[in-house]
C-alpha cells in the first residue's frame, strides 16, 4: 500500500488530524520484523558538543542490527548543503527521511519534493516555518521556548536587576528564535545587548570580547548555548574579569563541558538542552513506517542545574 493510500484511509477511518501517520515503505513494508528501513538523515553540522553527542546517539541506535540502513550526511551548517542531501535522497528511494534544519525557513520546494515522492519526514531537534501543509509526520526534540523560559525565570529570582547580555545563536535558527523570545519575554528590559556566536565556542569567544568593549557595565550573559558561554568565558578571563562572579553566565545545553564550568563556579546556571534520543527516534522511524499513528510532537525531558551539581554528577554524564 503506498502511503498517500493510507493516509486517505486514515482519514476516512477517524484518524485525528496532528497524529500523522505514513505507510508502508517503498521496499514493501520495511515496518516489518526482519526488514530493513531506509533512512536519509542530514545533520546541519557538528557545531557544538551538544551536536556532536546527539550525532554520536543517532548513529549508535540507527544501525543495521536494529533494522535500518542509514546513510547520514553533515551539511556542514549551510543550507544549500542540507537541501542536496534531501533531494539526493528522493533520487535514493528512502523509506524515511529526518533532519535537523541549519535555520526555519526556506524549505518550501524541497519539503514538497519530499511530499510529492511519499517520503515521510521527521524533524530532529530544531523546526521549520513553511507553507507547505503537512510538511512533517513528527517532530522530535526539546521545547527550545520552555528553556528559554526557565533560564528567563531563574535570572528574574537571582539577578533582577542584571545589566544582561545575550549570546544568540545561528540567527534565524528555531534554538535561537525560540529561546531569546522566550527569555527576553521576562528578562527583555535588562538586554542591553546582543551578539550572535554562531553557536560555536570561537565566536563566542569573539562576540563576547566585543560585547566587553561595548558594555563594560554587562553582568550577566545569557548564552543561548555552552560552547558560546565557554568561549564568553575565555573572553571574560583575558579581560582580567571572573566569570560567574563579576560576570554571571546562565546557558543553555548541560554538555560535560559546560556542567564541568558549573563546577568550577564559572557558570551559574544551565539548562538542559537533551541531546541523546536517538533510540526515541528509532522507534518513532518504526511506527511512522509501519503506518502506525503517532504523536505529531515528543517533547525530550530537561534538566535544569546550578553550581550545587558535584563532580560525581558531572563525571557520570553521558555526554
Amino acid at each position: 500500500m503506498k502511503r498517500r493510500e493510507f493516509l486517505v484511509m486514515s482519514a476516512v477511518g477517524g484518524a485525528v488530524l496532528g497524529l500523522s501517520a505514513c505507510g508502508s515503505s517503498k521496499s514493501g513494508g520495511s515496518g516489518a520484523e526482519g526488514d530493513t528501513i531506509v533512512v536519509g538523515y542530514s545533520q546541519l553540522g557538528a557545531e557544538s558538543g551538544w551536536r556532536t553527542a546527539n550525532t554520536e546517539d543517532i548513529k549508535k541506535h540507527l544501525t543495521a542490527e536494529n533494522g535500518f540502513d542509514l546513510t547520514f550526511v553533515d551539511a556542514q551548517q549551510k543550507q544549500e548543503n542540507q537541501i542536496k542531501a534531501l533531494r539526493d535522497f528522493i533520487s535514493q528511494d528512502v523509506d524515511i527521511v529526518a533532519f535537523s534544519p541549519v535555520v526555519e525557513t526556506g524549505w518550501d520546494d524541497v519539503l514538497q519534493e519530499l511530499k510529492d515522492a511519499e517520503i515521510p519526514v521527521i524533524l530532529v531537534d530544531r523546526s521549520v516555518d513553511t507553507t507547505v501543509e503537512d510538511p512533517y509526520v513528527a517532530h522530535i526534540g526539546s521545547d527550545m521556548a520552555a528553556e528559554g523560559k526557565m533560564a528567563g525565570e531563574w535570572v528574574q529570582e537571582n539577578f533582577p536587576n542584571a545589566k544582561i547580555f545575550e549570546l544568540q545563536g545561528t540567527m534565524g535558527s528555531g534554538p535561537q528564535v525560540d529561546r531569546e523570545a522566550a527569555f527576553d519575554a521576562i528578562m527583555g528590559d535588562n538586554v542591553i545587548g546582543k551578539a550572535t556566536g554562531n553557536f560555536t565556542r570561537a565566536e563566542g569567544k569573539t562576540a563576547m570580547e566585543a560585547a566587553l568593549q561595548a558594555y563594560p557595565d554587562m553582568d550577566l550573559v545569557f548564552s543561548h548555548n555552552d560552547d558560546m558561554g565557554l568561549g564568553a568565558i575565555e573572553a571574560i578571563e583575558a579581560a582580567g574579569k571572573k566569570p560567574g562572579t563579576d560576570i554571571a553566565i546562565v546557558t543553555v545545553d548541560g554538555v560535560k563541558d559546560g556542567l564541568q564550568a558549573l563546577v568550577d563556579k564559572k557558570f551559574n546556571y544551565v539548562v538542559e538542552c537533551n541531546p541523546i534520543f536517538g533510540e526515541q527516534l528509532g522507534e518513532l522511524m518504526k511506527k511512522v513506517v509501519a503506518g502506525e499513528e503517532v504523536e505529531k510532537n515528543t517533547v525530550v525531558e530537561d534538566k535544569t542545574f546550578d553550581q550545587t551539581i558535584t563532580q560525581e554528577e558531572v563525571d557520570a554524564r553521558p555526554y
